[in-house]
Order: C-alpha cells, then structure tokens, then sequence
C-alpha cells in the first residue's frame, strides 16, 4: 500500500510547467497495485508534452479527439493508449482542464515486484529490456489503458518521494523519440530527460 507521507500529492501534476514535472518526476518511485499485486520502479526516463508550442501534441490532440478529451482534467491523472495495437503508453496529464499538457513515463529501474514483471514480461531474468521502453514498462507493471482517468495519487498507481534529488550535472535532456512526423521544430525539443549513466534508460539515442 502507499506510503502517505511519501506519495505526491495532486498537487505536484497541477503545477503549470509540464517540464520542470517531467525533470522532477526522475528519481521518483512509480508503483501500481493490480489484482492485489504490487510492482514498483524508480522513474529514470521521462518526456514532456505542452499544449502551445509542440506540433506532436496538437496532432495527436487532432487524430486522436474522443481519446485525448482524457488530458482535458485536472493534472495528476492517468492517460494510457495504445499504439501499433501493442504497446500502452503510460502519461500522466498535468496542469488543468485547460491545458492539455502531459508527462510520458518511458523508463523505470525496477525495485519492487521483479518477478511479477518478468512473468508479465515473458522474460527468464531481470535485464535491460524488462522496463527500458514505454511499452515494455507498461506491460510488467500492469498499466493498460483501462486505467485511464485514474487518479496516479491512488491505491492503482501512485508515486512516492524518497528524498533522492537528481542534480542538473546528472541528468540528460535531448530529443524526443519518434516524433519525425510532428516536423522538425517539434522532433528537436529537448524535452526528454534521463538519469546519466543509468543501465535502464530506454536504448533509443
């Protein structure tokens, strides 16, 4: 069950600056409870999504409009699609109703559950591929998209602070994956952000 004192409070997604959540949201612990099972992993890998000035976000707000009505809450819920009819992409919405920004979790370093995730995974032992990837971390933690519009402050999913600061020479911020299709400006935003030197960082340069 959740630590309270440790768990991030609503607050913490309704701040209006998706990057300075994505950065912070690094070094946090994401853990989900399903069926009465708990699995748990450091956050080393995030991305930022802003409603005003990132193309990929307004296409997406575009193709996708029944299914994106799911970012216009207030921040610190769970929004969770799937894509090439496999992979779920966890995101939290962040700031308002209004703004429709987000903050996609790519990468956790497993801590608690390994073996649930390894079954979940189809994998003999922990290695790289068990949560290095926002698909691959999603399925061994459980997440699918009939989660979404849940609360990530819950008993479902939740974060929690363990007083681990990551300092600014510590962490790398580049170019988001995939996003070739959203136009140059958009695909050069540096606005995914990774621990230095962690082995679980998705391989994506």
């Amino acid at each position: 069950m959740p630590t309270n004192q440790r768990k991030l409070p609503a607050a913490f997604f309704q701040r209006p600056d998706v990057l300075q959540i994505a950065r912070e949201l690094l070094s946090k612990h994401l853990y989900t409870s399903i069926d009465g099972v708990v699995t748990a992993g450091r956050v080393v890998e995030t991305e930022a999504y802003r409603h005003e000035g990132d193309n990929s976000l307004a296409m997406h707000l575009q193709r996708k409009r029944n299914q994106a009505k799911g970012l216009h809450v207030p921040g610190g819920q769970a929004y969770i699609y799937t894509v090439y009819n496999r992979y779920a992409l966890f995101n939290i919405a962040t700031h308002d109703a209004d703004h429709p920004d987000a903050v996609l979790i790519r990468a956790v370093e497993p801590t608690i559950g390994i073996s649930e995730m390894l079954a979940r995974r189809g994998l003999p032992a922990a290695k790289r591929a068990l949560t290095a990837g926002p698909g691959v971390m999603s399925q061994a933690l459980g997440i699918t998209p009939v989660l979404t519009g849940l609360p990530v402050t819950g008993e479902v999913l939740w974060f929690e602070d363990h007083g681990e600061a990551i300092a600014d020479t510590d962490l790398v911020a580049s170019a988001r994956v995939g996003l070739e299709y959203a136009g140059l400006e958009a695909a050069g935003l540096p606005w995914r952000f990774r621990i230095r030197g962690n082995d679980w960082t998705s391989p994506a340069n």
